[in-house]
């Protein structure tokens, strides 16, 4: 009886050792480490999206009558709200895809709203307005480097799960898949070089 623990113990203590070696623990950092990186670039939406509706109160008291390019914001703006994903709906690209349309829709609404402030001198010597300005340019950078960080994060994930031994951990032992990335939403337009007339 006590040999066959000793020899049950044995196994044991060499099939914990084969685990580390077969990626088990790096995968799950990985994975966590996808899930942290999502959560910061989920924040940096959010702060713009809390920065929004001041935007728009203040850009509204200057130009009522810019009402459809208001409109267009808010209405951007409640449809990237409408789009919930968390680290597990991460697998579903097409719902992936989805919120990144409606956030590639809130930044172009958010554009056309700076060509309208572009309009009234008053507006942008407005100190609330420059203030708010300030804040969502400072936002737009923080949702760059926090895209960059989870593009950076889920490429070293996907290894992992792609990559010879470790992907048989990964998918018959944790289940893991490879996660979608963003993309970038026309290569044709950012492929071709910017028109500049004097």
């Amino acid at each position: 009886m006590q040999r066959m623990f000793k020899g049950f113990a044995l196994g044991l203590f060499l099939f914990m050792l084969s685990l580390s070696g077969c990626g088990y623990n790096d995968l799950q950092g990985l994975d966590e480490g996808t899930n942290a990186a999502w959560s910061e670039v989920l924040n940096q939406y959010q702060r713009r999206a809390d920065l929004i509706p001041n935007l728009v109160a203040t850009v509204k008291g200057y130009a009522a009558h810019e009402k459809d390019t208001l409109e267009g914001v808010t209405q951007a703006r409640s449809q990237v709200a409408g789009i919930k994903l968390t680290p597990e709906t991460l697998k579903d690209p097409a719902l992936f895809q989805k919120f990144q349309e409606a956030q590639g829709g809130l930044t172009s609404a958010l554009s056309r709203l700076m060509v309208v402030v572009e309009k009234y001198p008053d507006l942008k010597a407005n100190e609330n307005f420059r203030d708010l300005q300030s804040q969502l340019e400072g936002t737009e950078n923080r949702i760059t480097v926090a895209r960059k960080r989870y593009i950076e994060t889920v490429a070293e994930y996907n290894k992992g799960v792609r990559f010879f031994p470790t992907n048989l951990t990964a998918k018959y032992l944790l289940g893991l898949e490879v996660k979608p990335n963003f993309t970038v939403a026309d290569e044709k337009a950012i492929a071709t070089p910017p028109e500049v007339k004097f």
